[in-house]
């Protein structure tokens, strides 16, 4: 694939996501209903004109519910990528310039939390705060950060010993003038990348947490605790189950492909 073909299809996904974004953002102005109000006489209605996918067991619109959980469930996400990108980001550089102990300590630390099962030391985690969706997002968090740290060192290792780091020591820049001006710049494809990448498998994940009562708590509109409200009824309801399971499937395969997308364009490899 040639570089134009890259950078279009990077832009059609990036377009996808911003449009993903934006409805998002302006959720609340989209719902065709109030996501939160029960009619109980409309409960378990099937998809129709008035309610393209159906209501719930409350009588809420599925669609308007599966909008608005589009707000909790993405920037729930995008919070945790950032969080576990940048914090992971700097360990990794400041282990991998600074070496020695600082190294040591840190990377015994991210050993040992790459050393349980991620999704189990979630759930623990997620458990011992007794749930919610900012808890589940610290909880994913704590397992999720140490693998840009090792990215960061890893591609810190590979440069430090560059000639215009050399020269840049010899300026007399200080060391946190290098890590912004040199470092940073110079290992931002890899890690932005991974965080794209991840983006989809966070969403899983926060939906995951939020299916087993751990994340968000009801009435909140979120994709994996709509799952969980309506599993019961999968057999005589399943636009229920489907909607917020249909939202989550789509929005991560959009992340997944613009995350492609991005690797094929920043990867020199390629």
């Amino acid at each position: 694939m040639n570089e134009r073909k890259k950078k279009k299809k990077m832009f059609f996904f990036g377009a996808l996501v911003a449009l993903l974004l934006l409805a998002a953002a302006f959720a609340p102005a989209l719902t065709p209903y109030d996501p939160y109000e029960q009619d109980l006489s409309s409960a378990l209605l099937p998809p129709s004109p008035s309610h393209l996918l159906g209501t719930d067991r409350y009588g809420r619109d599925m669609l308007s519910r599966v909008i608005m959980g589009s707000q909790t469930t993405v920037y729930a996400a995008l919070l945790l990528v950032a969080a576990i990108t940048v914090a992971g980001s700097m360990v990794g550089i400041c282990c991998g310039y600074l070496g020695g102990r600082l190294d040591t300590v840190l990377m015994r630390i991210s050993d040992i939390f790459l050393a349980f099962p991620g999704m189990v030391f979630a759930i623990a985690v997620a458990s011992v705060m007794s749930g919610g969706i900012m808890n589940a997002v610290i909880a994913l968090a704590c397992i999720s950060w140490p693998k840009y740290a090792r990215i960061a060192r890893s591609q810190v290792l590979s440069i430090k010993n560059m000639p215009y780091i050399a020269a840049a020591r010899l300026s007399g820049l200080g060391t946190g003038r290098i890590i912004w001006r040199h470092i940073v710049p110079n290992i931002a494809g890899p890690v932005v990348v991974t965080a794209v990448l991840d983006i989809g498998t966070m969403i899983m994940e926060i939906a995951g947490l939020s299916f087993l009562g751990l994340g968000a708590t009801p009435p909140t509109a979120e994709w994996g605790s709509m799952m969980s409200n309506g599993r019961s009824m999968l057999q005589t309801s399943p636009w229920v189950v489907l909607s917020p399971g249909c939202a989550i499937f789509l929005t991560v395969v959009i992340f997944n492909l613009a995350g492609d997308a991005v690797r094929d364009v920043l990867d020199p490899k390629k």
